[in-house]
């Protein structure tokens, strides 16, 4: 915890340089850099620095994880809330208002998926600035009497009137989030479609042919969907996942973990263990064909994310830390250590039980498969077969 909050305290130590980020495009608030040395933005690519903002909401939600593991509400309160006030005021400036459709509306972004550049309304990009917003405004109201942050009124409403009035792609036909306004008028293919020899689609194919084709490098609908996990139903996730994993090239390293943990959640066993498999072995065996321009560490966090909220199915939404967890059926079992809220546990799971150990802290109520439990030293539980829960 204490690594996580000294890297949140370099974020607001870096907030004056994300200001002037922001300046630069003309823009109010703070846009935090994608590559820094000093805070200020330094990579060379315009469609990243000035379109790939949902890079801004992964610095909120970071600080919304960090307070929802650890319990520490200190940082929020004080340069959280510093820092999560000027990424709304940029998100507030950076919107704007179509007439025509009476909605809010972010033009000319790249979404995770960087396969796009300059789209309109990508469905993540849009959520998860409503989402700073709401968030924002939710704590402010809640700690303003101990904040150090200043909001004043009329932002707090404005705020509130954007997150209530944004403009979403959804298909009602297909039943799925749309991953921007005209993604479902490309030539729309799955990757199986695709010979090997085309692989990794970045260095075989034109920039151009990239850009216009339906094939996404990472996950885009489903990194929301994973976010937001609790917000959806598990029909909602089953068809976006059905509709968007097939077309996905996962030539990110971000990718692999994210589709291994929401395939585990939806009982997708044999997808799960497929992905798990990527992201661990992601440089081991080559799979982009770029392991000697280094390892990836994202990849390798990737490993114990799809693990713990994947197989284990982890989840901290409810204020609770709740388990579901489940084997593989050529594995013979897996473990692992969390830290939440100053407590550390031991969880192993093996083909007949779930093991919970308290380590150091206080008794900690949590939930397995969805039944009330106080960890006070040691907790043994029956595994159930095939268990995925949503």
């Amino acid at each position: 915890p204490e690594v996580t909050k000294n890297l949140l305290k370099y974020r607001h130590n870096q907030l004056p340089q994300a200001i002037h980020n922001a300046q630069q495009q003309g823009l109010k608030g703070a846009l935090y850099p994608m590559v820094t040395f000093t805070g200020v933005e330094c990579h060379n690519e315009w469609e990243i620095t000035f379109e790939e903002i949902h890079r801004n909401g992964a610095i909120a939600y970071a600080i919304y994880n960090y307070t929802n593991y650890t319990g520490d509400i200190d940082y929020l309160k004080n340069e959280g809330l510093e820092v999560l006030a000027e990424i709304a005021r940029f998100w507030a400036d950076r919107v704007h208002f179509s007439k025509r459709n009476n909605q809010y509306m972010i033009h000319g972004v790249t979404g995770p998926n960087e396969y796009e550049n300059n789209i309109n309304n990508n469905w993540y990009t849009n959520t998860i600035a409503c989402w700073v917003l709401r968030y924002t405004r939710e704590n402010y109201l809640k700690f303003k009497e101990e904040s150090t942050a200043k909001i004043s009124d009329d932002e707090l409403a404005h705020w509130q009137e954007i997150a209530e009035n944004m403009y979403f792609p959804v298909d009602e036909e297909l039943g799925i989030f749309v991953q921007h306004d005209t993604f479902l008028d490309k030539d729309l293919k799955p990757v199986a479609e695709l010979s090997a020899s085309e692989l990794p689609l970045n260095q075989h194919w034109s920039w151009d042919k990239i850009l216009r084709s339906c094939f996404i490098k990472q996950a885009d609908v489903l990194q929301g969907i994973y976010f937001f996990n609790d917000s959806f139903t598990k029909e909602e996730k089953q068809r976006n996942f059905d509709f968007y994993e097939p077309m996905t090239v996962h030539e990110s390293s971000l990718s692999p973990s994210i589709h291994a943990i929401l395939a585990a959640e939806l009982g997708m066993e044999d997808k799960a263990v497929e992905m798990y498999q990527r992201t661990a072995r992601l440089d081991l065996d080559n799979y982009n064909n770029d392991t000697e321009d280094g390892l990836h560490i994202t990849s390798m966090t990737g490993s114990w994310l799809a693990i713990v909220q994947g197989f284990a199915q982890m989840k901290t939404d409810h204020e609770q830390l709740r388990f579901a967890p489940f084997l593989p059926k050529t594995w013979s079992a897996y473990s692992f250590h969390i830290n939440y809220r100053d407590r550390l546990l031991f969880v192993a799971v093996s083909n007949e039980q779930v093991t919970l150990n308290l380590l150091s802290g206080e008794a900690l109520p949590l939930e397995v498969y969805e039944k009330a439990y106080v960890l006070t030293d040691h907790l043994t539980i029956p595994l159930r077969e095939g268990e995925a829960n949503v």
